[in-house]
């Protein structure tokens, strides 16, 4: 049937749908990359279909969460770079489900584009797999939506939904923390994707030179640092779960540390951050020198280096630093809880 859809009157109006048809076959070798045990449906029908494995659990609360890439998304048409964006769009779903504690399942994504091309969308759509190869999520379904006159024929928009799983018992919260906990970073791969509206507007990124190497950078492009892919927490995340009492966790996405931080630190409590022991990545100094901006808008903006937060009990932080360092994280301490009316404070 759908070898026999055509529509010449759709075409004249500027959607191809026999392009949607063509990139849908170029996509499905990624998507089937993504595959786990769950899935039962595979991609092109009404809906995704999935099976949990609720074996162990007595209770199964699902959590979900949605987001985009925003404008980093300016970097990639700028670059004609587009199979990391995908990678984003994930990483901002799920690591955002996994700070409850909860183990990715699926994900969705949505391209809006002004023109279909098929071998661009596969290329976004092959970000995305990855993403979920990374996370351990299936991809088991999105739509592309070809829209002329709405986007420039060589612009996208990217977002995508996730559905995780996580037992009440386990649910992380912040009810446990308590004055003597200890915060730990994991370290971010560069900006991840946020602040890239205030990015853009300090270097000027539509005239400025993002092919280069920049010494400053450590021999990489601003383009190179500026697209690097939002790091995935989750497979660490999991693994620390199994074996320390996690108080909480949080992401540290667009309104940085002040925003983030105190969303998982309970009332009358204080996350200490010590700011001398944040390993502030390179291309922050660049942002803040370039742009002449504050170290108090830095740190309310970006991550600054510092992907994910984690509170744990005193005397498990050793336990916790070596079993994320087995999972590839180069963790370290920035701060500590204590008593006091404000969520966070940086001295």
């Amino acid at each position: 049937m759908i070898e026999n859809s055509r529509s010449k009157a759709y075409a004249d109006a500027g959607v191809d749908i026999t392009a949607g048809y063509r990139a849908v076959d170029l996509m499905k070798s990624h998507v089937k990359r993504t595959t786990t045990p769950g899935v039962v449906s595979g991609i092109g029908g009404f809906g995704g279909l999935f099976a949990p494995d609720l074996s162990g659990m007595t209770e199964p609360i699902l959590v979900s969460g949605t987001d985009g890439v925003g404008t980093k998304l300016k970097l990639a048409f700028l670059l004609d770079r587009h199979n990391t964006v995908g990678i984003d769009c994930v990483a901002m779903c799920v690591n955002d489900v996994i700070c409850c504690g909860a183990k990715p399942l699926f994900f969705l994504d949505y391209i809006a584009c002004g023109k279909n091309v098929p071998e661009r969308i596969a290329d976004i759509v092959s970000g995305v797999a990855d993403g979920c190869v990374q996370s351990g999520a299936a991809l088991i379904g999105g739509e592309t939506a070809e829209m002329p006159g709405f986007y420039p024929a060589n612009e996208y928009d990217l977002a995508g939904y996730c559905t995780g799983i996580v037992d009440r018992k386990k649910i992380i919260d912040n009810t446990t923390m308590q004055p003597g906990d200890v915060v730990i970073a994991l370290p971010s791969s560069g900006v991840h994707s946020n602040g890239f509206s205030l990015v853009r507007k300090v270097f000027d990124v539509e005239h400025c030179d993002l092919t280069t190497p920049r010494e400053e950078l450590g021999g990489i492009s601003l383009g190179d640092a500026l697209i690097a892919p939002t790091k995935i927490y989750v497979k660490p995340i999991l693994a620390l779960l199994e074996k320390v009492a996690v108080r909480s966790i949080s992401h540290i996405t667009g309104g940085g540390f002040y925003e983030n931080i105190p969303r998982s630190v309970p009332d009358g409590l204080t996350a200490v951050i010590d700011r001398k022991s944040v390993r502030v990545l390179p291309i922050f100094d660049l942002i803040a020198k370039t742009g002449n901006v504050s170290e108090r808008d830095m740190f309310n903006t970006f991550n600054m280096g510092v992907g994910m937060s984690v509170v744990v009990p005193e005397k498990e932080v050793d336990s916790a630093l070596s079993i994320l360092k087995d999972a590839g994280e180069d963790a370290y301490v920035i701060g500590r809880i204590e008593r006091g009316a404000e969520k966070i404070r940086i001295c």
